[in-house]
């Protein structure tokens, strides 16, 4: 019997998915877990495994196609089970659209009906289903993330024409829609300058799947969120000098101890302490997340990836360093699960990784504050009226106006300050 293979869901608010490439072909053997195609969605770009072993039997999705999830874009059948023919569903369907499309005897082509609208109520034979509701409609209609964003700049969904899968609204569609709501009219401006000179040299490509999301993801931040930013200048002196002491140690318990992982303590112990840091805005409600999930930043060679370490303040300084590098090294690799994308609660990006001194991180929805981690290195500094040298390095958390005041900020860096500068060597 064959097996359906299903778009999967890579997070709490996606509703589709877009199959980059398929890694076998309709008539191969795949076992169960081998990686079977990569898709890109608006959290992850990630290869899925086949769900059994047996023979791909029909791909019904195409590189480049858009899908909701749990869709089914694939079959797979037992050892020896022939391709499967095309669907004939999908025969027919194609045979009447052709049909549709052949002109009327007076020239005039005939109009296929557009398909009709969701039924406003539902109705049995015992009369026990109850009428939809405009918000029923709306949940139908739209993922959670449009919803808020929908909520955020008072826009009815009910009003919306959707682009996605059964009329649904995207986020691509409020956003579109919320760009293009009338505003006070400026001053006219001179005329944009040409993209490149007659005769230049250019090169145009199209933006990836993953690109198209990140710029979406970054412009709705920027939106929904009044960005502040606080910079502390650290000292990692005393963090270094552990680090070198107990580097050998932790390579032979199979981990790396780095930089990264002390940071992480901090920021885990002092959010518990500033609960602010860990919640997040919905409407006129504050909502405060017991568990500290800390997303790492991943960087990826066409974009960026956000895997997530669930409940990290349970964690001490080894299972940090052993879960940071786990989650790069698997997002690195496209092995990242659904789950491991999803359900973050603060977020830490490394541009000091590159060179940068620091950098101003924009937040990640629906979050409240991210952390930016500078290089760290040898400079002078003062200490006590005198130059030394010190290891320091600028650490500089990005935080939501509308919730997180400057002082709740500063307190809670402060706080991580504090511990990465006075590290107790028996707590690594």
């Amino acid at each position: 019997m064959a097996t359906p293979v299903v778009m999967p869901q890579m997070g709490e608010s996606i509703a589709e998915g877009t199959v980059v490439r398929w890694l076998k072909k309709v008539g191969d053997k795949i076992e169960r877990d081998e990686p079977l195609f990569e898709i890109s969605t608006d959290k992850v770009d990630a290869e899925i495994p086949s769900p059994m072993a047996g023979v791909l039997t029909e791909i019904k999705v195409q590189p480049g196609e858009t899908v909701a999830v749990n869709s089914v874009v694939a079959t797979i059948g037992q050892s020896g089970e022939s391709p499967s023919p095309p669907d004939s569903a999908v025969a027919t369907g194609r045979a009447q659209a052709a049909t549709s499309a052949q002109p009327q005897a007076d020239g005039t082509p005939t109009k296929t009906p557009p398909p009709s609208a969701p039924m406003a109520a539902q109705g049995g034979a015992n009369g026990g289903d109850r009428a939809l509701t405009r918000d029923d409609l709306r949940r139908q209609r739209s993922s959670p993330l449009v919803r808020r964003i929908a909520r955020e700049h008072d826009v009815d969904i009910g009003q919306l024409a959707g682009s996605g899968i059964g009329g649904r609204v995207t986020k691509q569609d409020i956003l579109e829609y919320i760009e293009a709501k009338p505003t006070a009219p400026s001053a006219p401006s001179a005329p944009a300058a040409p993209a490149s000179s007659p005769g230049e040299r250019v090169e145009v490509q199209p933006l990836s799947v993953m690109r198209k999301k990140i710029a979406e993801h970054m412009v709705l931040s920027r939106r929904t969120s009044a960005h502040v930013h606080s910079v502390f200048h650290i000292n990692f002196s005393a963090v270094d000098k552990i680090r070198q002491t107990k580097k050998a140690e932790y390579e032979r318990m199979g981990a790396k101890l780095t930089y990264m992982s002390f940071i992480a303590k901090a920021v885990v112990d002092a959010i518990r302490r500033h609960p602010i840091i860990n919640s997040s805005l919905d409407g006129e409600n504050v909502v405060y997340k017991k568990d500290v999930n800390l997303g790492i930043a991943v960087a990826l060679d066409n974009g960026l990836i956000v895997p997530v370490i669930k409940n990290a303040d349970e964690k001490n300084i080894l299972g940090l360093s052993r879960a940071i590098a786990d989650v790069a090294g698997r997002a690195r690799s496209k092995q990242l699960k659904p789950e491991e994308v999803q359900g973050g609660t603060f977020t830490i990006t490394n541009p000091g990784t590159f060179g940068a001194q620091f950098g101003m991180p924009i937040i990640n929805q629906p979050q409240v504050a991210i952390l930016g981690v500078g290089i760290v290195e040898k400079r002078p500094v003062v200490v006590d009226d005198a130059i030394a040298i010190r290891t320091m390095a600028y650490l500089t958390l990005g935080y939501d106006h509308r919730l997180v005041d400057g002082a709740a900020a500063d307190e809670f860096m402060s706080d991580v300050k504090k511990q990465i500068e006075n590290f107790d060597p028996n707590q690594v």
